[in-house]
């Protein structure tokens, strides 16, 4: 499969599946939750197995991991994400992993319905997303990939799960995931009282009163007295 860059829609299921994987950036899963896509499946080569030696295999799982904790962090179930990996001859088990991933993403429904979660909801927080990207790839790039020579899968597997990982998260993406949700909400719903805001991201009132006035600090939001609320500056 390395060398191969391929975009397929399956209208049937609304899955999109890509392949080579050592391609595939964050913003292409964005897009493709963005655009109204059930589920993303990545298809790669085995790990350690890379035709060119350039591991781009692990730079996708990095990515896929983080893409995950991102997605929950805004209310998208993250089995919604998957990324699988075989030699170019295991066709069958390409075929039996699409079909698998194909029934999962049927069980669970459109994007956004077994979430709970509003069509406004769910486009709001998509769109916070994708307007960091740039943001959160920098990160990645500079502080989340594994720095080893000889890396594993079970290494990215126990690092994304760690408490120093769930740490750097929070200081890096999250701060900056709740500012970009809060741009978003004001840019899709106009002025809001600050409990509108609380209620609408599910958080706590100091929480949203962090951002918000991080956010007329940096001159992205701008409070009107006269009405208590806060809007797009």
């Amino acid at each position: 499969m390395a060398g191969v860059s391929r975009l397929q829609y399956t209208p049937e299921s609304r899955i999109i599946r890509v392949m080579c994987t050592g391609r595939v950036d964050l913003s292409f899963v964005v897009r493709a939750f963005k655009n109204g896509m059930d589920g993303v499946f990545l298809a790669g080569c085995l790990f350690n197995d890379c035709n060119y030696v350039t591991q781009g295999n692990y730079h996708a799982l990095n990515m896929v991991l983080l893409a995950k904790k991102v997605l929950e962090k805004i209310g998208v179930n993250p089995d919604r994400l998957r990324m699988a990996n075989m030699s170019a001859g295991e066709g069958n088990l390409l075929a039996d992993l699409m079909n698998g991933f194909a029934k999962q993403i049927k069980d669970l429904g459109p994007l956004g319905v077994s979430e709970g979660l509003s069509a406004d909801t769910l486009k709001f927080r998509i769109q916070s997303v994708a307007d960091i990207v740039p943001y959160i790839r920098l990160v990645e790039r500079e502080r989340m990939r594994m720095p080893s020579a000889s890396p594993s899968e079970q290494m990215y597997h126990d690092y994304f799960n760690s408490e120093e990982f769930d740490q750097l998260f929070k200081e890096t993406v999250l701060d900056k995931l709740i500012d970009s949700q809060i741009i978003s909400l004001l840019k899709e719903k106009g002025p809001l009282l600050p409990g509108q805001i609380v209620e609408t991201l599910a958080l706590t009132p100091s929480e949203v009163s962090r951002h918000l006035n991080s956010s007329i600090r940096q001159g992205l939001v701008k409070y009107k007295p006269a009405e208590k609320q806060f809007a797009i500056a």
